[in-house]
């Protein structure tokens, strides 16, 4: 056996040898960045390396370690098998990540699943021959009561509180408690966990909190979680289910503790999430989503107890409601934005698109819509970027390039260490405006400038590279932009072949509808300067936030709502980009630049 001590934590995990360091830190509850999987294929798993022995740095570390770092004794921690005790620090990359957790909500009525009704109980007497039960089947007229809430019941007289789901008892509960009914809201992204408590007999948002995707250690996106389930089967099922219920369970205590909240007396929590989500956090195989034919295992809501997924941070009778989906792309994420934005009720020809690590698409020609998803990548949140990082302290989000200087805006006011997803479409926004790239996205030469020219001072050329220089620590490479035109060409082809694929002009569509966690930080000269979004609807782009989990919010307080959304899943079709008529030739073209 040999032990890895983290000092900074107070903590020593005491393993065998042979494993790789980043999966006996997950295996012990450490929040280790690993967008790829541990595949060695992203350089963000980095440790410091303060103590004990480990085998010399491969160049497969140096490829993504600067010389700095690795005289400082930095490490990637999915390349290292430690044989003997050893000490290290693990490097916190990202602080006080900004997550959107609010949005547009429609008009609806309060008329939740969950209510709550008082009755008395006088219990059983020598003089009286009948069963506590009966007590209470003879006034709730039931036949029986479940055994699980005879299990919670001591036989005594007085006041109870039956709480309900919709005509079904869920529990009984000692006193009146009708005035405490309280449910959560879940939007479960691939990046990010959203929750909000709610008073559901108000309708009130109490708290929220919000929280990187625990899975993120097994894959940044949907694909790569997939391949980790194939290659460990139910174990691996298992693990990314148990990450992302205990990061439900660590924010409802949060929240609990804060608001001096029983846990009893929460009830349901309502979950809209993507398909590999929800597949995941129900314990359902989710290796057929990742291949062709590309079919769910499920699609339809489901209600479920929350304890048998290991949920114990609600009522001990609380209850899990997911969200229907549409396909295995299109989610009940989606499903949740479409209903937010009225796609089915409109007369107009309105497109919704979310845009992150999937820019998922619903085109409603006056009510008839049709759906597509397209794989724009990781750029967009940061990722697969030389200086990229998610949306927290340090990040750069907003910029200007001008003759004299770049002008940064910095999440946090702190030193910039590196460029979220909008900072680097600002950038790239922002070089195409000047012609420090051409449309093309390639880097301008310096030999074809003027020596005077103010653009020399950013360019740099190393190895023949040529790069952009931000500040002395933070550049753009061409592989960066590429990464970029990547994203835009997926997320415009997949635009323009669903308008086209309802006979429709650009010109013709009346509103762009853009929702999500990317997609509410990105300002329009954004999408539309980096030609994300066509020039044609500048002005007709409209923001509703965080849809999913007012799409989950609504659901909890709302059956017409939920049942509306049922049904609303039924009549979104999908079209499928990869066999459609010329979309290999319209992706191509869409990933030049218009200057």
């Amino acid at each position: 056996m040999i032990n890895i001590n983290i000092p900074r934590k107070n903590k020593t995990i005491t393993t065998e040898a042979g494993d790789k360091l980043l999966k006996i830190l997950i295996d012990n509850g450490e929040f280790v960045e690993g967008p790829c999987g541990g595949r060695g294929s992203c350089g963000r798993c980095k440790i410091k390396h303060i103590s004990g022995y480990l085998p010399l740095i491969t160049e497969d570390e140096k490829r993504f370690l600067s010389e700095e770092e690795i005289n400082n004794g930095i490490r990637l921690a999915c390349l290292i098998s430690p044989t003997s005790d050893i000490q290290i620090d693990i490097i916190d990359q990202e602080k006080n990540h900004k997550v959107l957790t609010g949005g547009f909500i429609p008009e609806f009525n309060i008329n939740p699943s969950i209510w709550k009704k008082v009755i008395s109980i006088d219990k059983p007497t020598l003089g009286i021959s009948t069963t506590y039960e009966d007590l209470f089947t003879n006034i709730l007229g039931l036949e029986e009561l479940d055994l699980n809430v005879l299990k919670n019941l001591k036989m005594q007289s007085g006041q109870f509180t039956v709480v309900y789901d919709g005509d079904k008892l869920m529990g009984l509960e000692y006193g009146n408690t009708t005035n405490e009914i309280y449910g959560v809201a879940v939007d479960i992204g691939t990046t990010t966990v959203v929750a909000s408590l709610i008073n559901i007999n108000t309708g009130e948002e109490i708290d929220s909190e919000a929280e990187i995707n625990a899975q993120k250690n097994f894959g940044q996106d949907v694909l790569t979680r997939i391949t980790y389930v194939v290659e460990n089967r139910e174990q691996g099922t298992l693990e990314l289910q148990k990450a992302i219920v205990n990061s439900l369970n660590k924010m409802l205590n949060r929240i609990c503790e804060r608001q001096n909240l029983s846990k009893d007396r929460i009830y349901e929590m309502s979950i809209a999430a993507n398909s590999t989500m929800i597949h995941i956090l129900l314990g359902v195989e989710s290796i057929s989503l990742g291949k062709s034919p590309y079919a769910q295992m499920f699609s339809k809501a489901k209600n479920i107890m929350a304890r048998e997924i290991g949920l114990d941070s609600m009522s001990s009778f609380a209850r899990i409601s997911t969200l229907p989906s549409v396909s295995s792309y299109i989610g009940a994420d989606i499903v949740a934005g479409a209903f937010v934005a009225g796609l089915h009720k409109t007369d107009k020809r309105v497109l919704f698109i979310d845009i992150g690590t999937n820019g998922e698409i619903v085109l409603s020609d006056r009510g008839k819509l049709v759906s597509c998803s397209c794989a724009a990548g990781p750029a967009l949140e940061g990722m697969n970027i030389s200086s990229g990082m998610r949306a927290s302290d340090g990040a750069i989000e907003e910029m200007g390039i001008g003759e004299n200087e770049i002008t940064l805006q910095v999440i946090g006011n702190t030193k910039p260490i590196g460029l979220c997803g909008s900072g680097i479409l600002a950038a790239v926004r922002e070089m195409l405006a000047c012609g420090l790239v051409n449309e093309r996205g390639n880097i301008v030469k310096p030999d074809s400038l003027e020596s005077d020219d103010f653009r020399q001072k950013y360019l740099i050329v190393e190895n023949k590279k040529r790069s952009i220089k931000i500040n002395k620590d933070i550049r753009i490479t061409q592989g960066d932009i590429r990464q970029v035109q990547l994203a835009k060409s997926a997320i415009l082809s997949g635009f323009v072949a669903l308008v086209n694929y309802v006979g429709l002009e650009l010109t013709d569509l009346d509103e762009v509808i853009v929702a999500g966690q990317f997609g509410a930080h990105l300002p329009v000269e954004s999408l539309v300067g980096t030609g994300i979004l066509p020039k044609d609807v500048e002005k007709k782009i409209r923001y509703i936030g965080n849809s999913s989990k007012t799409g989950a919010y609504l659901s909890l307080i709302s059956l017409d709502s939920r049942k509306e959304m049922n049904n609303l899943s039924k009549q979104i079709d999908y079209m499928e980009l990869s066999v459609s008529e010329g979309y290999e030739r319209l992706f191509v073209e869409s990933s030049r630049f218009k200057i």
